[in-house]
């Protein structure tokens, strides 16, 4: 049977009433404020179901007065638009580091190291040999390659280290850097962000991360990353990324000092540069919003923020992405930060990818993301949730399971293993 939308119903069903709504238990649907307000948020909602644009104050509108589960119910509707049936994506990958120099001083970053500390690094070929090959043998084919902002390692460094991973490995993907690396490259070598991602392009860069995006506001970049580049060059560098052909995604860091104007801004930044797109490029492939991690950070040492974002928080704000962004295929729930139960909840409320089971990633844990899945567990995960596993590449191209794939050992001590 086909379901249909009853916007009313969710409001005003004594079961939702008071859980999911955001409505007093106290206020009765036939009062004046709230019929008017029930019609109010309909009409977006519809507004959103035709994939039309929300505006940003709109979109706040959205996230203060509707009910969760009406929220939900128009992702997953959207999200069926978008992706039809009951796949749900999945990648394997390794996010390994560059350098963990960087002179950007982020406020929320644990992981850097400034330079001539005695514990800076910068990755060398035969490490990254090691990590390739691991990464094979538990069935993975792209690399997300990420670093700190080192003071000396421009575009020559890239250019000459992409192309020795891809004549070592020519199979290998290259899902690396991001705006704010891109920026400090350009800022090293006094060049284009146009002409930096066409010379990385051609070395053997095949996609570009959203990295860095946290949010789009300058207000709140000097707040929390006054060393990385403005929001408008983090966008300009998406665009020219779009024109050189490279897909890209988009992320967005929140739940720390920023208003929700500021977030649902950020929404609708990312929607127009998708709108700006050449013709025939693929641009943002997937949006992934994840909440502020705070533990042990600068940011909230300075009582400036503190990750208080809920389970339903966060299924609230994935709906809101789908609903905001119309133009933008893929949208990825981030276990990572907020574990398997809410990420298989927000599978119902508009995500469709689960991303990958991340065999290292040294950035974001180092501020208390504690959670891991194995390759057979995100597929269980995937399974247990109503949907159908579907592993992927970084281009959203279905990929066949390696038949001889070795499981990821993790540290059930230090890990909550899934």
């Amino acid at each position: 049977m086909k379901r249909t939308l009853s916007v009313e119903a969710l409001f005003t069903n004594p079961s939702l009433k008071g859980r999911n709504s955001v409505f007093p238990v106290s206020l009765h649907p036939s009062t004046p404020i709230f019929v008017l307000l029930l019609r109010m948020i309909q009409k977006l909602l519809e507004k959103a179901l035709r994939l039309e644009f929300l505006t940003a104050e709109e979109g706040v509108t959205l996230f203060r007065e509707a009910p969760t589960a009406a929220l939900m119910f128009v992702g997953d509707q959207l999200r069926q638009k978008h992706v039809p049936g009951k796949k749900v994506t999945w990648i394997i990958d390794r996010n390994s580091n560059t350098t963990n120099v960087c002179v950007a001083n982020c406020k929320f970053c644990n992981f850097y190291r400034r330079p001539g500390h005695p514990e800076s690094y910068i990755t060398t070929l035969d490490e990254y040999k090691i990590k390739i090959e691991e990464m094979f043998a538990l069935g993975g084919e792209q690399l997300l390659l990420q670093g700190g902002h080192h003071p000396e390692l421009g575009l020559d460094y890239y250019t000459q280290l992409f192309r020795d991973l891809k004549m070592e490995y020519p199979q290998l993907k290259l899902h690396a850097l991001g705006p704010p690396e891109i920026a400090h490259i350009c800022q090293l070598d006094q060049l284009s962000h146009d002409t930096v991602l066409q010379t990385l392009n051609e070395a053997g860069l095949d996609s570009l991360p959203g990295a860095g995006a946290e949010i789009l506001n300058d207000r709140v970049r000097r707040l929390i990353s006054k060393g990385k580049c403005g929001s408008q060059e983090w966008l300009d560098i998406m665009r020219a990324a779009h024109r050189t052909g490279l897909t890209t995604s988009a992320t967005m860091m929140f739940g720390h000092i920023e208003t929700l104007m500021e977030r649902m801004e950020h929404l609708v930044d990312i929607r127009r540069v998708q709108a700006e797109k050449p013709d025939g490029a693929v641009g943002f492939l997937a949006f992934i919003p994840w909440p502020f991690m705070d533990d042990g950070t600068l940011l909230k040492k300075l009582k400036r923020a503190r990750n208080q974002c809920t389970s339903d928080e966060y299924i609230r704000m994935i709906a809101l992405s789908r609903i905001m962004l119309p133009n933008i295929k893929h949208i990825q729930a981030s276990w990572l930060t907020v574990g398997k139960q809410t990420a298989q909840v927000c599978l119902h409320a508009g995500a469709d990818d689960m991303g990958s089971i991340m065999i290292e990633e040294n950035v974001v844990s180092a501020a208390g993301a504690p959670f891991r899945f194995t390759a057979n567990g995100i597929q269980q995960a995937i399974r247990d949730a109503g949907y159908t596993p579907q592993l992927r590449d970084q281009q959203y191209a279905e990929r066949q399971l390696p038949k001889q794939i070795q499981q990821q050992v993790l540290d059930r001590e230090t890990m909550i293993i899934d």
